[in-house]
C-alpha cells in the first residue's frame, strides 16, 4: 500500500515533475537606463563636478573621471534602489506609471540586484581607485536616500522632501572629497545652495501632482497641509535661498560675476514664488506653478555653471601669467 500510495503522489509527466522555469526578462538596456533616473543623475554629475573643480589643487585626468563616473553609477544605484521599494506607489501616479518595475518590464528582484551591484561597484571603486572619504560620503548618500528617505520620510512625514534634499546636496562634497580627501567650508555652502533649493522645487512639482500624491497616499505637503500653506512655503524657502546662493561670493569662495549671477537668479525665484504664492486660481496657479519648476532647474545649473566658468577662468590665467 505505501508503494501504491507513493505512486500516485508521482507527477503525471516528466513536465510535471520539472520546476518552473523563470520567465525571461522583456527589459531592455533602455529600461535599465530608465531605472537609474539619468535625468537625476546629470544634474548629480554637474554639482559633483563643480565641487570637484572648485577643490584647491589638481587631481589627475584618469582619476577625475573615474570619481564622476563613480558618483554617477552611485546615483544610478539611488534610483534603481528607490524604484524597486516604491513600485506600489508609482503604479499608482500618472507621472511614475511608465516606469520599468510597475509596468512589469523589470522584475523588483532584478531592481533590487541591480541597485545593490551598482551600488557595490562605484562605493568600492571609488575608495580604491580615489578616496575612501568620498566613498564613504557616496556610501552614506546612497543609505540616507534610499533608506532615510524613500523607506521612511516619503511616506511618513510632509517634511520628507527638507530632510530628504540632504541627499540630493552631497554630490558637490564627494567631488571636493574625491579631488582634496577632506571636506571644508566651501563644498559646504555648495550643499546648502543644493538643500535650501530642493523644497520650493519640488513642492512647486506637487502643486502639479497634488492628485498623484493623494491618489498613492504620499504625504507631501499640499496633500497634508493644503495649497496655501504650501505656497507660503515655497516663498519662504525662495527667500531663504537668495542669501545662501550668494554665500560663496559673500564669504570670498567666488568672485563678482558669480555674485551677481546668484543675486540676479534669486531675486527672479523669489519673483516667481511670489506669482505662486498669489495665484490661488486654477489656470494662474498652474501656468506659475509650471514657470517656477523648469526655472527652478534652471536657476541651479545656472549659479553652478557660473562658478565652475569663473573657477576655471581662473586658473586658465594664472597659468598663463605664471608663464
Amino acid at each position: 500500500m505505501t508503494m501504491i500510495g507513493d505512486i500516485a503522489k508521482l507527477p503525471a509527466s516528466a513536465a510535471d515533475a520539472a520546476p518552473a522555469r523563470p520567465q525571461a526578462s522583456v527589459a531592455t538596456a533602455g529600461d535599465y537606463a530608465a531605472l537609474m533616473k539619468p535625468r537625476v543623475m546629470s544634474l548629480v554629475v554637474f554639482t559633483a563636478l563643480v565641487g570637484l573643480v572648485a577643490a584647491p589643487g589638481t587631481i589627475h585626468p584618469v582619476l577625475a573621471f573615474t570619481a564622476l563616473l563613480c558618483i554617477a553609477v552611485g546615483a544610478g544605484a539611488s534610483g534603481a534602489l528607490n524604484m524597486w521599494y516604491d513600485a506600489d506607489i508609482d503604479a499608482l501616479m500618472s507621472r511614475t506609471s511608465a516606469r520599468p518595475v510597475p509596468r512589469r518590464r523589470i522584475a523588483p528582484g532584478e531592481a533590487l540586484g541591480f541597485g545593490l551591484t551598482l551600488t557595490g561597484f562605484s562605493v568600492v571603486v571609488l575608495g580604491l581607485m580615489v578616496s575612501w572619504l568620498a566613498a564613504a560620503l557616496l556610501a552614506f548618500t546612497i543609505f540616507f536616500y534610499v533608506v532615510v528617505y524613500t523607506m521612511w520620510l516619503k511616506r511618513w512625514t510632509p517634511q520628507n522632501i527638507v530632510i530628504g534634499g540632504a541627499a540630493g546636496a552631497f554630490p558637490p562634497v564627494i567631488g571636493w572629497a574625491a579631488a582634496t580627501g577632506s571636506v571644508s567650508l566651501e563644498p559646504v555652502l555648495l550643499f546648502l545652495i543644493v538643500f535650501f533649493w530642493t523644497p520650493p522645487h519640488f513642492w512647486v512639482l506637487a502643486l502639479l501632482r497634488v492628485d498623484d500624491y493623494a491618489r498613492a497616499g504620499v504625504p507631501m505637503l499640499p496633500v497634508v497641509a493644503g495649497a496655501a500653506a504650501t505656497r507660503r512655503q515655497i516663498l519662504v524657502y525662495s527667500l531663504l535661498l537668495l542669501p545662501v546662493g550668494a554665500l560663496p561670493w559673500l564669504m570670498g569662495y567666488a568672485g563678482l560675476a558669480y555674485g551677481l549671477s546668484s543675486l540676479a537668479a534669486g531675486v527672479l525665484m523669489v519673483a516667481l514664488a511670489w506669482r505662486v504664492w498669489t495665484a490661488t486660481d486654477g489656470p494662474r496657479a498652474t501656468s506659475a506653478a509650471r514657470r517656477m519648476f523648469a526655472y527652478s532647474i534652471l536657476y541651479l545649473f545656472a549659479l553652478f555653471a557660473v562658478l565652475l566658468i569663473e573657477r576655471v577662468a581662473g586658473r586658465l590665467v594664472g597659468v598663463s601669467l605664471a608663464g
